[in-house]
């Protein structure tokens, strides 16, 4: 049974109804210690290339292409196993995906939200 699955900011106040805290960005937040993120898991590995994550730059007109790139990298061997995990995550509980991002709804956290919703 799938569950809910939902992202916001690390920055943001933690709250019971988070559920799994997984950190999806492939660099640690700025100014963040690890012991405030309030995290179950970093997965790195489920993040945007690098090349990927830099042409992009956080332009949201490039939001469809950035969106479009990322899907076929989450099919890639290299994402793939991290996908996986996340969607026994959300099969099984509550999950919460952070970013560090200021537009949330124009980052791989949504873009992985809808994913795995539609993965369910």
């Amino acid at each position: 049974m799938a569950k809910q699955i939902t992202y916001r900011r690390v920055y943001e106040e933690t709250s019971p109804a988070d559920g799994k805290r997984v950190l999806v960005d492939r660099v640690w937040p700025r100014g963040m210690r690890k012991e405030e993120a309030h995290l179950d898991e970093w997965l790195r590995e489920v993040a945007p290339s690098s090349d990927l994550r830099k042409w992009y730059a956080h332009e949201p007109s490039r939001f469809t292409e950035f969106r479009r790139r990322y899907l076929a990298e989450l099919r890639d061997a290299g994402h793939r196993r991290a996908a996986e995990h996340l969607r026994d995550i959300a099969a099984h509980d509550r999950l919460t995906l952070l970013t560090a991002t200021r537009d949330v709804d124009h980052s791989q956290a949504a873009v992985l939200a809808e994913w795995l919703a539609k993965k369910q």
